[in-house]
């Protein structure tokens, strides 16, 4: 049988015996025994002689036996917080930064709807139908639930938060000049009307920016949750590569100083590393795929349909207000023409027999069924045929205002039971694009399910293996060291 020293080198001959040198008196000087010079000499004795006993072939085996185990657990503690890492980033984009990127836009949405129905109402004053009043008192409602809700979410000092408490000072004043106006409006005082354009431009021009910075704010964090969630756990897979050449590299030193092929023990530690690594990037890159496709064909269209649907709120707004300012000013009739175009494309030269001009597409409607599954494409298909017909009728509307019909605009526009009448094919559009939008919810829900659940199996099965793999080195390498025994 061959023995240690046959197989790790000769090992060190006895050193011949030498003359003791004359110490002080009462001072022997026997090798190992302490030498004067405190604490830092010993430090340094002790480090000597762990130096030469590293340089032995018991002391070799230990050190690559530390490396190697360590290099094992370094692995896995690196797998498990990276993993850990991602599954809390997926968890946030599934119950805290995409409900409040969803929520800010519906603060937004109720906001411009609120804005919209009171202009309804006002021009309906006396037959106002009680649903009128109710989408609009529900749509304040919802706003002041939803601004309460993320209150409570935001972090403190934050931008977010500063928004939030800025919407919260302005909807109470909002709401005031309304009542002001619906009331002036009853009583037939000319006041309700600028009362109603006053707070439809508190509306226009600072809160719904302020709500759209909170929208951009929260879509922000929820780019940073999913970035967080997508990213592959590479220094982890690195760490796995070095430990596993650096486990076969020694199991080939050993194999070359005593021929036996293989290490039960470093062996198992290989396999163990290897298959955590691979695991770990295949169960990464997986769960990166389908939060991908989570963005791109849920979180991603959401976002834009979510513009189509304000952009109507506003055009839908801005139509009414230049009925309540009969004529005084040109700034609705812009506005429409803006936000209208920005929705449905841009507008050429009319229709021959005076119709509504056609529009060039482009338009945020467009690009909102260019990105979305099929199951939303069709509803989306319906929003764009019922806007044209919306900017039909509104181009009729517009005509026989332009010639002093006001009667038959107001028909036109907001005619109670009409089916051909402007509102009731933004309601139509407006419901085709909430059932796209339930649609593109659903693709994000299916997309991101479960994916926060395999990231944590991936960090425990990761750590399991990687002390699997310490044991295993261990062993392997104790079974060495019995041989010197």
């Amino acid at each position: 049988m061959t023995t240690p020293a046959e197989f790790e080198g000769a090992a060190a001959a006895p050193q011949a015996e030498r003359p003791q040198a004359e110490g002080p008196p009462g001072r022997p000087d026997v090798p190992g025994a302490r030498r004067p010079g405190g604490p830092l000499a010993d430090g340094r004795d002790r480090l000597a002689e762990l130096g030469r006993a590293a340089r032995t072939p018991p002391g070799r085996l230990r050190l690559a036996g530390a490396v190697l185990a360590g290099l094992a657990l370094l692995f896995g503690a690196s797998a498990a917080w990276q993993a850990g890492a991602r599954a809390t980033a997926a968890d946030q984009v599934v119950t805290h930064s995409r409900p409040l990127s969803r929520d800010a836009s519906e603060i937004y949405r109720s906001l411009a709807d609120a804005d919209t129905t009171a202009a309804t109402g006002f021009l309906l004053a006396g037959d106002e139908p009680a649903a009128v009043r109710k989408q609009y008192e529900d749509d304040l409602a919802t706003a002041a639930r939803l601004l309460t809700e993320a209150a409570g979410q935001a972090a403190a000092g934050s931008e977010a938060q500063r928004l939030i408490g800025s919407l919260n000072e302005q909807l109470p004043s909002y709401a005031g000049l309304v009542e002001t106006a619906r009331t002036d409006n009853r009583q037939g005082l000319p006041l309700g009307g600028a009362y109603l354009r006053h707070a439809s431009g508190l509306m226009q021009n600072t809160m719904l920016p302020s709500a759209q910075r909170l929208v951009a704010v929260e879509s922000a964090r929820l780019d940073g949750d999913f970035a967080a969630a997508e990213s592959l756990p590479w220094t982890a897979l690195l760490l796995g590569a070095v430990t596993i050449g650096a486990l076969l590299r020694y199991q080939l030193v050993l194999f070359r100083r005593t021929n036996r092929v293989v290490n039960p023990g470093l062996a198992a530690a290989t396999l163990a590393v290897l298959t955590a690594t691979v695991w770990l990037g295949a169960g990464g890159q997986a769960s990166s795929s389908s939060l991908a496709a989570a963005r791109t064909s849920g979180a991603g269209p959401l976002r834009v349909l979510g513009d189509a649907r304000t952009q109507a709120l506003q055009a839908r707004a801005a139509e009414n207000l230049n009925l309540v300012s009969r004529g005084a000013s040109d700034t609705y009739t812009k506005r429409w023409q803006s936000v209208s175009e920005a929705l449905g494309g841009r507008a050429g030269d009319a229709a021959a027999g005076g119709g509504a001009p056609q529009r060039a597409g482009g338009g945020t409607l467009d690009t909102a069924g260019k990105n979305a599954p099929s199951d939303a494409a069709v509803h989306l298909a319906k929003a764009r045929t019922l806007f044209a017909a919306w900017d039909t009728r509104h181009a009729a509307a517009a005509r026989s205002d332009q010639s002093g019909d006001y009667d038959s605009a107001l028909k036109a526009t907001v005619g109670l039971g009409g089916t051909d009448t402007t509102q009731a094919a933004f309601a139509a559009m407006d419901r085709e694009l909430a059932a796209a939008a339930e649609a593109e919810e659903a693709r994000f829900g299916t997309g991101t399910s479960g994916v926060a659940g395999g990231d944590e199996a991936l960090a425990v099965g990761a750590a399991v293996l990687a002390l699997l793999a310490a044991t295993g080195t261990v062993r392997g390498i104790g079974r060495r060291l019995a041989e010197y025994r």
